[in-house]
C-alpha cells in the first residue's frame, strides 16, 4: 500500500495544528479505523461485475454494427446505431421507461434461459413502415400523435425487420455462445408483458439510432438468468487466455485440423524472355530456352515461398517431383 511522505514543514504545521486544537487526534484515529460503508439499493441489485459488463459492451458494439448494416440495406438509407447506455435495473423500471405504445418483441435464445425483449421506439417503427412502403417523407410526428396501434400489414413488416435484428443478435454472441434465437411473441403495450417478476434484475441495453437526422432508440431487456450459464465466458481472463497449457488431446485435435488446410504447391521449371514478335510467331514444335540447366534441381514453392529443392520425374504417366532438400522458406539460389 502506497504511503504519502510528509516534508518537515508539513510535519511542523500538523504538530502546531494538533497543539492548538484545530485537529482532534482521537477523531482522526476513529475515522481511520472505522469501516467504510457504501450505500446499496436493494430495489436495484447489481448482479454483474464491471468485468462482465465490459465483455457485454463489446458484444453489443458488434451487434450495433451488424444492426446498422442490416437496417441500411433493408431501408436503403444510411442508418447509424450506437450504444447509448448499458444499465442494470429491475424489470419494472424497464417497463416504465418505455412509451405506453411501442413495438416489443419477446424472444428466446436457446439453449440459454429466460425470455428477452427487444423494444423498437414507435417513431422508428413508423419510419421503417413508411420507407418500406415507398414513402419518401419519413416525418412521423403528426402520424404518431394519432397512432394507438399497428395494423396487421404494419405488424407483418415490423416483425420481418425484428427477425432480421434478432439474427444480428444471434451473430453478435457467436464468439461466446452459439445460440438459436426465436421470436416468441410481439406486443405493443408494455404494461401487458408478464415475462418476469417486477423486481427481476435485468440488463438494459439502449441503442441510439439515427435515420435521416432523426434520433430514436432500440432497447434490449435481458434478464440476469440469461447470463448464468455463460458467466465464465464473460470473463476477460477465460475469454482471451485459458490459463492452462494444451494437453495431448487438444494438441492432436489442433494438428488434425491444420492437416486439412489446403495449400498451393508450385514447381518452377525456369524463366525466359522474348519480344512480342517472337511470341506471335511461335508455332507447334518450337523450343523455348529457359534460364535453368536440366542438371540443376528445381525449386518447389509452397504458398509462393521456396521450401524445397526437387528433381522432376514421372509416376504412372503423371508428372512428379522428388524432394532433395528443404530450404525452409528462404531463397536458396545455387
Amino acid at each position: 500500500m502506497s504511503q504519502q511522505v510528509l516534508t518537515q514543514q508539513e510535519i511542523d504545521a500538523l504538530l502546531v495544528a494538533m497543539d492548538s486544537g484545530e485537529i482532534d487526534a482521537e477523531e482522526k484515529k476513529q475515522e481511520s479505523i472505522s469501516p467504510k460503508v457504501k450505500p446499496y439499493d436493494f430495489r436495484r441489485p447489481v448482479r454483474l461485475s464491471k468485468e462482465y459488463l465490459s465483455t457485454i459492451t463489446m458484444v453489443f458494439e458488434d451487434f450495433s454494427k451488424l444492426a446498422s448494416n442490416l437496417l441500411s440495406t433493408q431501408l436503403r438509407r444510411p442508418v447509424e446505431a450506437k450504444i447509448a447506455a448499458i444499465e442494470q435495473v429491475s424489470f419494472d423500471e424497464f417497463v416504465h421507461s418505455v412509451p405506453s405504445f411501442t413495438l416489443m418483441g419477446v424472444f428466446q435464445s436457446n439453449p440459454l434461459k429466460g425470455l428477452q425483449i427487444m423494444e423498437i421506439n414507435p417513431q422508428f417503427s413508423l419510419q421503417i413502415i413508411e420507407l418500406l412502403c415507398g414513402y419518401t417523407d419519413i416525418s412521423t410526428e403528426e402520424v404518431l400523435a394519432d397512432k394507438a396501434t399497428f395494423t396487421d400489414i404494419e405488424m407483418a413488416i415490423l416483425e420481418d425487420v425484428m427477425r432480421s435484428l434478432l439474427h444480428s443478435f444471434e451473430l453478435a454472441w457467436k464468439d461466446i455462445k452459439e445460440i438459436d434465437v426465436i421470436l416468441e411473441d410481439t406486443e405493443t403495450k408494455p404494461q401487458l408483458l408478464q415475462t418476469m417478476s417486477p423486481n427481476e434484475p435485468v440488463v438494459l441495453v439502449t441503442l441510439s439510432v439515427v435515420l435521416e437526422s432523426q434520433r430514436t432508440y432500440i432497447n434490449l431487456c435481458i434478464p440476469y438468468i440469461f447470463f448464468e450459464d455463460i458467466l465464465d465466458k464473460l470473463s476477460f481472463k477465460n475469454w482471451f487466455h485459458s490459463g492452462k497449457e494444451f494437453d495431448a488431446s487438444e494438441r492432436g485435435h489442433l494438428v488434425s485440423s491444420l492437416d486439412k488446410v489446403p495449400v498451393d504447391v508450385e514447381v518452377l521449371l525456369g524463366k525466359s524472355q522474348m519480344n512480342v514478335a517472337d511470341f506471335l510467331g511461335m508455332e507447334e514444335g518450337d523450343i523455348i530456352q529457359l534460364d535453368y540447366k536440366t542438371s540443376r534441381p528445381l525449386t518447389m514453392y509452397v504458398e509462393n515461398k521456396p521450401y524445397f529443392k526437387v528433381k522432376p520425374g514421372q509416376i504412372e504417366n503423371k508428372l512428379a517431383v522428388e524432394i532433395l532438400k528443404f530450404t525452409g522458406g528462404e531463397s536458396d539460389d545455387e
